[in-house]
């Protein structure tokens, strides 16, 4: 099924719905009864290349899926080392919300003097990035101690979206959800 959907990425059958197109194992545009594409409505067979030779040793571009470690960053290319607590709020209708994160002792403050300022929060997976400059650094005689960073969602996608992040995020370092 993962083949067929990147295929399908790369190569919308709706553009070859007026005559079949063929690979290697693999054609499109032909009928079969017993298993049906969900792809644009047209049919999908198995079946053995009827092509010339030359149209069947064409090389393919092929839809490759990077998997990138969530990671959070103050200072863009910097990982944030330091595990943070997170505080989640929602209101009651559940169009937005907002995620506090508080990290005590971050290592951005061990590499900021090296590498630049703080610029924001970014949270950063294979889906993207999300950003705020809701950034509050707390400090204890002159000295840096902890981070505030608030990131406010104000949809539900945004916050289905954030979860998203979370969940990866949680996974990758060992973090677990705690309702109050």
């Amino acid at each position: 099924m993962a083949l067929l959907q990147s295929f399908a990425i790369s190569f919308p059958i709706s553009h070859y719905s007026h005559q079949p197109y063929s690979l290697p194992g693999l054609a499109f545009g032909g009928v079969h009864t017993s298993m049906r594409s969900s792809f644009n409505g047209q049919s999908l067979f198995l079946s053995h290349s009827s092509l010339p030779r030359q149209t069947q040793t064409r090389r393919m571009p092929r839809l490759s899926i990077m998997m990138i470690k969530p990671t959070i960053q103050f200072i863009q290319g910097t990982d944030e080392q330091t595990t943070p607590d997170v505080r989640l709020t929602k209101s009651r209708d559940g169009t937005n919300g907002m995620a506090i994160f508080k990290f005590d002792q971050p290592s951005v403050f061990d590499s900021s003097s090296e590498v630049g300022d703080i610029t924001g929060f970014y949270m950063i997976d294979e889906e993207g990035v999300l950003q705020s400059v809701d950034v509050n650094a707390k400090f204890v005689n002159g000295k840096p101690a902890g981070i505030e960073a608030k990131y406010v969602m104000r949809t539900p996608r945004e916050w289905d979206r954030f979860m998203r992040f979370m969940e990866r995020y949680a996974n990758a370092n060992g973090l677990s959800f705690v309702k109050k």
